[in-house]
């Protein structure tokens, strides 16, 4: 009988043509990664990142071809009664300056500038910058020299602290720390989903297709995107994005196809029968709730930021190869394994016999559902009003950057650049105002720079230091002032506004023919923030509309998309409350060894929102299907309900274990952001599959009964997809 369903064709055609399927998608793999290794990735430029005049400015800057720079700054502070005028002082000023002049590469060696208490002396000065972002070679290698001319005078002066910041030392100081971070939350992720999976099928040649899937598709999808790169640049952390996403969704589309494979096996099929019935099947949920993630994952396009394009690009193809595995390369591999008998290879005896006895159905679940199933009403005000509570702290949610403020007080290198900022504040992340025009060295313009320069200052928001620096062709100026406050709080913001609002406007704003705007670290994160703020609804109405058509076309109701995306949105809800609780809040600073900035990142609400509706989706894609499947078999409602979540629970429960590991893994690391990240994933996940998957999803269906498949008299000429014909066990 021929099959309208393109898994289980795709799903038949691997497993008669296994070699053909499992090499090539092999040769796919090493060739991607190939011809990503001698393209190479094109790094989007840091001028592009940003949004409104903050945009504008880095690219003013950018295009004036500033000589690119890294730069250090050096604190000579006396010990005890020592002050900044003693000999002693000045003799360790004049020794640093002596050395760094001396060393090849190291320019712009300011004269010192003395901290308004009288304790402290700063020396700034630069060095050669390279065209690749935070690169981690080049600053070691630059600052070698300089690192050690300064520790030499430290030594030489043991009665003063002479230290220093930039990118350079902080490299010196974190950079091997950050590797290992890294490495060791690939680790996690890699050895707790492997660790899940053994757990879950009791057979580590089991546990290994899933894992196999999830490392291949990150491997093609990191080698795709260098050629994908030169035609639309992308941002730096799109690779993490891959390995978050890639990981979880690969190993989670193998998980489904092999546990429905093994469940067939257990009722009494052969495993050529139990492969076809897994194709027909979970190989179909993998299709939809692919194109279903992918849709959310798109909605990144609108954010009107070119990071998170970049990052909708990354997600978008490795769901796209994750699944293009699962339908050609999985039921390939699990038709050899299958057929040599070697899927139970590597086998952990007691789970494995207790899998078999209960069918990879988990009593604990089916507890649950059970009294679940008995009192609906009660289930859902419980689970949906404990999900509101958790939902209410986000309505209180402030947003600001974690930076250099969220950044361990414990690391020496921090301490030095907090005792800069406390001797100098503001000059760390100075406000910049970009002034082109046609020849910015004419005294007309200077004249404005210099009136800008004194009414700025006069307004108490910004102060000393300030310099002006000119562009090789004499096109664009930049004038820098140090800021109050710590960079994104509201005495940051009152500068900014200061600076934007009246001082520009009065001076540098009037030149005629001149292009000015106002950049720095505050003014691309109230710009950045200003953008989402205003996407937001643009970005969450495209997303809730696609997944609404996707899920109407699938289930042929209204119901359950409508349904579907309620609870989603409840459980984005409730982890955004979560996120606001410990990272807002601070509660659980100790536990995760972090310091609360007093808001979230900015750009975190928007890419959680997109990332979790989609995986949220694909949970309940895949449960829905199978109670879709009985009903299209002759079961009522209410018992494919029971049958479908109860038999899909454990492997839900498996699948989202592996996200919540891979997720938390990257909450390890001393990153802020990436901590913030990390809990969010995992604790929606968690709620998902928990409290939505287990409880509220089939309280719903018990209580709306046949109701679930209402599908308007105007809306039935939409397709209906045929499950395949049902197998009769050997």
């Amino acid at each position: 009988m021929s099959s309208t369903n393109l898994a289980a064709r795709a799903g038949r055609w691997s497993a008669r043509h296994r070699k053909t399927a499992i090499f090539g998608w092999l040769l796919f793999v090493v060739l991607a990664t190939v011809i990503g290794g001698s393209v190479g990735q094109k790094s989007l430029e840091s001028a592009k990142m940003g949004n409104g005049e903050s945009k504008r400015h880095d690219l003013i800057v950018e295009a004036a071809d500033f000589p690119t720079t890294a730069g250090e700054r050096v604190l000579v502070q006396g010990k005890g009664g020592l002050r900044s005028d003693s000999p002693q002082v000045t003799a360790a000023v004049t020794d640093v300056r002596s050395r760094l002049g001396q060393i090849p590469g190291v320019t712009d060696v300011e004269k010192p500038l003395l901290s308004k208490d009288g304790r402290s002396v700063l020396v700034a000065y630069q060095l050669p910058g390279s065209e690749k972002r935070n690169d981690r070679k080049h600053l070691q290698r630059v600052g070698a020299a300089p690192l050690a001319a300064v520790d030499a005078v430290a030594k030489a002066h043991p009665e003063l602290r002479v230290e220093q910041h930039g990118d350079a030392s902080e490299e010196r100081a974190l950079g091997d720390k950050r590797k290992a971070e890294e490495a060791r939350e690939q680790q996690l992720s890699i050895g707790g989903t492997l660790l899940i999976l053994a757990l879950t099928f009791g057979a580590l040649v089991a546990a290994g297709v899933p894992l196999l899937l999830g490392v291949t598709s990150i491997m093609a999808t990191i080698g795709l995107l260098a050629p994908l790169s030169q035609l639309s640049p992308l941002h730096a952390a799109v690779q993490q994005v891959v390995l978050l996403i890639g990981l979880a969704v690969g190993v989670d589309y193998a998980m489904f196809y092999l546990r429905r494979m093994t469940q067939e096996q257990d009722r009494g099929r052969s495993p050529e029968a139990a492969l076809a019935v897994a194709a027909a099947t979970s190989g179909r949920a993998v299709l939809i709730s692919g194109f279903t993630v992918m849709a959310a994952m798109a909605g990144m396009f609108l954010s009107g930021n070119a990071i998170f394009s970049s990052f909708g690009i990354g997600t978008i193809l490795v769901v796209a190869v994750a699944m293009l595995g699962s339908l050609t390369f999985v039921p390939a591999v699990l038709s050899f394994l299958g057929e040599k008998g070697w899927l139970e290879k590597g086998r952990l005896p007691f789970i494995l016999k207790r899998r078999h006895r209960t069918r990879g159905e988990s009593r604990v679940w089916n507890a649950v559902l059970n009294r679940v199933l008995a009192r609906p009403v009660v289930s859902v005000v419980v689970a949906g009003g404990a999900l509101l509570a958790l939902s209410v702290p986000a309505l209180g949610m402030h947003f600001k950057e974690p930076g250099i403020e969220g950044m361990s007080r414990s690391e020496p290198i921090i301490q030095t650049l907090d005792r800069i900022d406390a001797a100098f504040p503001g000059d760390t992340l100075p406000a910049t105002v970009a002034i082109k025009a046609d020849d910015v060295t004419r005294p007309a313009v200077q004249d404005s720079i210099q009136e800008l320069q004194q009414q700025a200052l006069a307004t108490g928001e910004l102060s000393e230091p300030t310099r002006v620096d000119v562009s090789p062709d004499k096109s664009v100026a930049i004038v820098s002032f140090a800021i109050k406050g710590k960079g994104t709080d509201a005495a940051s913001e009152a500068s900014l506004a200061a600076l934007r609002d009246d001082v520009v406007p009065a001076t540098v704003g009037r030149l005629p023919g001149a292009e000015v705007a106002v950049g720095g670290l505050t003014a691309w994160s109230k710009d950045f923030l200003d953008t989402m703020q205003a996407r937001l609804p643009l970005v969450f109405g495209f997303v809730l509309t696609l997944a609404f058509l996707l899920l109407l076309v699938t289930f042929r109701s209204v119901v359950v998309p409508l349904k579907a995306i309620v609870l989603n949105l409840l459980s984005v809800g409730a982890a955004y409350g979560v996120l606001t609780l410990v990272f807002q809040d601070g509660h659980g600073e100790a536990l995760l060894g972090f310091t609360s900035v007093g808001g979230i990142t900015p750009w975190l609400p928007l890419f959680l929102f997109v990332v979790l509706f989609g995986l949220s989706m694909d949970y309940h894609v895949f449960v829905l299907s199978k109670v879709r499947e009985l009903v299209d078999r002759g079961r009522t409602t209410e018992q494919a309900v029971a049958e479908g979540i109860k038999s899909t629970a454990s492997v839900i429960t498996s699948a989202a274990a592996v996200m919540v590991v891979t997720f938390a893994a990257f909450a390890t690391g001393s990153d802020q952001t990436m901590k913030q990240l990390g809990i969010g994933l995992a604790a929606a996940v968690l709620i998902d599959a928990t409290i939505v998957r287990a409880v509220l999803l089939p309280a719903t269906m018990k209580l709306l009964g046949e109701r679930n498949w209402w599908l308007p008299r105007p809306l039935r000429w939409l397709p209906k997809l045929e499950h395949e014909p049902e197998v009769v066990p050997a």
